[in-house]
């Protein structure tokens, strides 16, 4: 897959979503946690009237959970839009060639990037795990700011 995708760090890494996924990249995210929700779910928000899971990118690579961040890429995915909380605000590379593949669940393999190397995701696989939870939360009865 070379082509148009959204490029952020998680970490020291640098990973990828497909530019064709992103519904829209959205900043001063406050979601509203959920006391039962596993540690990847950090919570929900309202986006114009739609509740949107908010998944934390780092916990779903297995890499432990973000501090601080604020940022979510949007995505449409089969089960309805999901947020994924990164550490800073994207930016759109063209990826280059598939240089191997990824050891990491969720992920399509490693790409050349305009900033070195990009791991890019595979968000439906990433976040399948989490169908079924992320459907149930979105549709309870939450107040979400």
């Amino acid at each position: 897959m070379s082509g148009s995708a959204l490029v952020f760090p998680v970490g020291m890494d640098q990973y990828a979503i497909p530019a064709g996924l992103v519904r829209e990249v959205v900043t001063n995210v406050r979601p509203t946690r959920l006391p039962t929700a596993p540690d990847v779910l950090i919570g929900v928000f309202n986006l114009r009237g739609e509740v949107v899971p908010m998944f934390d990118t780092a916990a779903m690579l297995g890499f432990g959970m973000l501090q601080g961040a604020d940022v979510a890429i949007v995505v449409t995915l089969q089960a309805g839009p999901a947020g994924f909380m990164v550490g800073a605000l994207p930016s759109i590379h063209m990826l280059g060639q598939s240089i191997g593949p990824s050891e990491l669940r969720g992920t399509l393999g490693t790409y050349d990037s305009r900033d070195g190397i990009a791991v890019l995701l595979d968000v439906e696989q990433l976040i399948l795990p989490h169908t079924n939870l992320t459907m149930a939360h979105s549709h309870d009865s939450v107040s979400v700011q």
